[in-house]
């Protein structure tokens, strides 16, 4: 756990720590989750708001712990996963995410994550998803890690070249689309969440058929 945290923000995270642990209870032990806590605190340094790190981080260690215990089949897999890769988690992959959710109702286990994540979701992306019913009020951009490219099916990238690990035994795609950041207007964002929808669509077709 960061040394430099402040008492406040660590008692939250020890509360945080000990929900997961009732949460997981027999399938990981204290130790490796007061681990994921840290490191996912950690990782999570550079986020902007800052005074949500302890709720951000445990939504992130409980993401990496349910991906962990679906590789190692500890926790049984009820639904076809998969997993956008972009840069930075504050556009492309944030909207891919959202609309395979909402295309698939729910029947298929999303996750997404940033080679290189920014502090926040892109306002216009958000702005964009709002106006086809997708919420990313509380989506936060995540840096990639091995445990959710172990536990995903298809894994899908966007502008982010060979930061993902290859794994045998699952699908691997390129998306070549646009970059929200470098879009300049919601218009123009707009269009990329559209083409984006249309590659969803066939998508949620294949993995439901």
């Amino acid at each position: 756990m960061p040394s430099t945290i402040d008492p406040i923000t660590q008692r939250h995270v020890e509360k945080a720590a000990d929900a997961l642990v009732d949460e997981f209870a027999g399938i990981f032990s204290r130790e490796t989750i007061a681990r994921y806590v840290g490191d996912s605190l950690e990782l999570l340094g550079s986020a902007r708001f800052t005074d949500f790190l302890p709720v951000l981080a445990h939504r992130f260690a409980r993401e990496r712990l349910r991906a962990l215990g679906q590789s190692e089949g500890t926790i049984v897999k009820e639904m076809p996963e998969v997993l956008f890769v972009c840069v930075h988690n504050a556009g492309r992959s944030q909207m891919a995410a959202g609309l395979l959710r909402l295309r698939s109702d729910d029947r298929v286990q999303v996750r997404s994550a940033g080679s290189a994540p920014a502090g926040e979701v892109n306002p216009l992306v958000v702005e964009a998803m709002r106006e086809v019913g997708v919420d990313l009020g509380e989506a936060f951009p995540k840096p990639l890690t091995d445990e959710v490219v172990r536990a995903a099916d298809v894994v899908i990238t966007m502008g982010c070249g060979d930061a993902c690990p290859i794994y045998p035994g699952k699908r691997y795609e390129d998306w070549v689309l646009a970059d929200p950041a470098e879009a300049g207007s919601l218009e123009a964002v707009r269009a990329i969440r559209d083409e984006i929808d249309r590659r969803i669509t066939a998508l949620v077709r294949e993995l439901l058929a």
